[in-house]
Formats: C-alpha cells, structure tokens, sequence
C-alpha cells in the first residue's frame, strides 16, 4: 500500500538516506535532555534501519525499484570490511573460544527444526489462513530455510531442488525479507542492551570485552590528524581490495561453476560468496603489515560509515504493510524465527554464551555475509569480522541443512 512515491531517482534516495543518517547521529550526540533520554532507550543503529523501512512502507522511496542495496552489498560492503579487519587482532577472535560456533549451530538447528513445527502448528489450529495447497507450501518454505541458513545461492538451490513455482517464491521472499528483518531489529536493540542481556544470561564476556579495549588502546595509540594522502590510502586499500575481490570471484566462480558444479552445494559458484571471502581474507592479511597504523588515521570510521549506508539500503528493503496481504504465511514465519530465537536462548542460557554470540550465531544464519557483520559491529565495529566468519560456515551448511528442512516439512504436511 503506497500513499505516495516521493523519490525515485537513486541518487536522490541516496542523498535521502545519509542526511537521515546525519540527522540520526547528530540528535544521538545532542545535549538535548529529550534526545538523551530517547537515544538511551533506542540505538541509533536501531533507527538507521528501521526508518528507511517505514519511508519504504509508506511508499516515500522504494526498495524494490532501487538498485542502492546492490551498490551498496557489493561496493561498500566489501569494502567496509576490508577496514574493519584491518586493525583486527586475528589471536584474539580465536582465543574467543568454542561458544560462538555452539551458538551459530543452535541457529542452523533452530531453522531446521523449527521450518516442520511450525508449518504443523499453523495447519493444524489455522489452516484456514494460508489458501496455499500443502505441497506448494512445503516446496515455498524450503526457500526460505535456504535463506536463513545460508542465503541466496542456497535459497535458490532450494527453489530448484524442489521445483518451487515463481508465485509462491515471490510469497516467500517477502516472508523471508520481512521476518528476518524485524528479527534483525531486535538484535540491534539488543546489541545497545547488551550488558543487561549477559546479565540475564550469567555470561562471561571477558573475552569479547579485552578483544574491544585492546583494538581500542591500538587506535588511541597510533592517531594522528589525517590529511589528504592518509585519506586517499585509506580508500585505495578499500577499494583496491574489493576490485581486486570482484575480479577473482568473476573468474572463480565461472571456473568452479564449468569444472566443478558439484561443489554449488556449498556456494562456491557463487561469486558474492568468494567476493565476501577474498575482501575478508585481503583485510585480516594487512592486518599482518604496516598498513594496521591506518587504523589511528580513521580506517574503521570510514568503514563504519560504508556499513551505515548498507543498513539504511537493508531496511529500505522491508515493507512491513506487505504482511496484510499474506497473514497466514507470516504467522507461520513468525512462529518458526520464535522456535529459532527460543532454542538460541535457551542453550545461551546453560552455556552462559555472552548475548554478542546468541546475535552473531543467529544473524550468521539468518542475514549471512550482508547482515551478519553489520550485528557484529553493532557491539563494536572490531567483531564484524566474527560475523562474516560464521556466515561463511553458514554458506557451507545452507544447502545440506535447508534440504533436511524440506524434507522433513513435507512430512509434516
């Protein structure tokens, strides 16, 4: 339901978005006592993604016609996490311990489990809500058990696999799109509550906390004023990086793709995949080299602020009015990401894993190599690389994972 299309042209969306992200960050550092106390209850990260998705809702800009999303997934976020690992202290994210892969294996077990009971429990007490016959329903929901354990190229294999027809593929990617991305609201505001949550959990977060300070003090240490040359070093190791990434994946994937299909199960024939990788990897290895120092000159702030575009660009995506149309299959998605977020919590819970990896194990799986990394760097932009890690083993299990789900929905049907 649109009211009216304001903006169309990408350029002007653009400059939209970042003088709303703008307006966001200078009322969160206002002295204002109003902005104060709102800015206490709700992370300015919060609104950089939700208000785009309520404009989007209301029709004053459009995520469906724009290709910001895309610019911004294939451009900034490469880039973006090129100068977040720069500075990363690869020691430390290992010394984080197993916690973080027991969470983003609850995560893949929470979809896998909860795709069946939820799909019993709806056509079971509401079967008059969904008007999809039960063979289409299953095929359409292994979509979007691709999606939340892998992502894209899985969903799409999914959608192959199980001879999803087009209609019910486009219901699923809104129900994919919508309920993930009010799950990722969550995490959000839970990243800004974050010291209450391990609290609640009786979490040990030491490590997460000395990985922080130690990435902090490095910072402190080595700043200076930039000038124009630091500047300009600063985005040519961006952007030199993420061509060159573009440029592996475009022959990488083809090449696998050609020789080795088989290996599509694992989303190595898809090039946002290894351009993710090799952004990643071209990061973590200068970390190793004196380029680290561009750290003190604003290499992570420049990294933050391409993340914060991508944000706006994710949540420009969502139009939550589309839930009236298809109340049923979102009563159905909603109910499976609840089983998903219940078992995170629970096992988090005994384990006393620290609320950053119940976040991080949860998005790895649901939003993959675009969202994880930005809940990440909600806690500190340091972590994003521990976000693009487990979305990574997301990608490798997707496939296999999503197909066990289907299987066992069709039973359940």
């Amino acid at each position: 339901m649109n009211f009216l299309v304001v903006f169309n042209n990408d350029a002007t969306v653009l400059g939209f978005l970042i003088t709303m992200l703008t307006l966001i960050f200078v009322l969160e550092k206002s002295n204002n006592k109003y902005c104060k106390i709102f800015f206490k209850y709700v992370p300015a990260l919060l609104l950089c993604y939700f208000l785009p998705s309520i404009f989007n809702s209301l029709g004053v800009i459009s995520g469906e016609k724009s290709n910001l999303y895309f610019i911004a997934s294939r451009y900034l976020l490469p880039a973006s996490l090129v100068l977040l690992t720069l500075s990363i202290d690869l020691k430390k994210i290992i010394n984080l311990g197993p916690k973080a892969i027991i969470m983003f294996l609850t995560g893949t077990f929470g979809i896998l489990i909860g795709g069946p009971l939820s799909l019993l429990f709806v056509t079971h007490f509401f079967p008059s809500m969904i008007p999809i016959n039960s063979d289409d329903l299953w095929r359409g929901l292994s979509t979007v058990a691709g999606s939340w354990i892998g992502g894209g190229a899985n969903q799409a294999a999914m959608k192959e696999m199980f001879n999803v027809n087009d209609t019910i593929f486009s219901s699923m990617i809104t129900v994919d799109v919508i309920v993930a991305n009010i799950w990722m609201g969550f995490l959000l505001y839970g990243a800004g509550i974050n010291m209450k949550m391990d609290k609640w959990l009786k979490a040990d977060s030491s490590a997460i906390e000395a990985l922080k300070n130690k990435l902090i003090k490095f910072k402190s240490e080595n700043q200076k004023i930039p000038n124009f040359t630091d500047y300009m070093i600063i985005l040519s190791i961006a952007f030199g990086i993420t061509g060159f990434a573009h440029a592996c994946a475009d022959i990488i994937a083809p090449y696998i793709q050609d020789n080795f299909s088989f290996l599509s199960k694992f989303s190595l024939t898809s090039k946002f995949f290894w351009l993710i990788v090799i952004a990643t990897t071209g990061g973590l290895l200068l970390s190793f080299t004196k380029f680290r120092k561009y750290e003190g000159v604003g290499a992570s702030t420049i990294g933050s602020i391409f993340l914060y575009i991508l944000v706006a660009t994710i949540g420009m995506k969502m139009n939550a009015l589309a839930i009236l149309d298809s109340p049923g299959v979102f009563l159905l998605g909603a109910i499976w990401m609840l089983i998903h977020v219940l078992l995170l919590l629970l096992v988090a819970k005994i384990i006393r894993a620290p609320f950053f990896f119940v976040a991080v194990g949860s998005q790895a799986n649901v939003g993959g190599a675009a969202s994880a990394p930005v809940v990440a760097s909600a806690f500190h932009p340091s972590l994003a690389p521990v976000g693009v890690l487990l979305a990574v083993l997301g990608y490798a299990l997707g496939t296999y994972a999503a197909w066990l789900c289907g299987i066992l929905m069709q039973l359940a049907s």
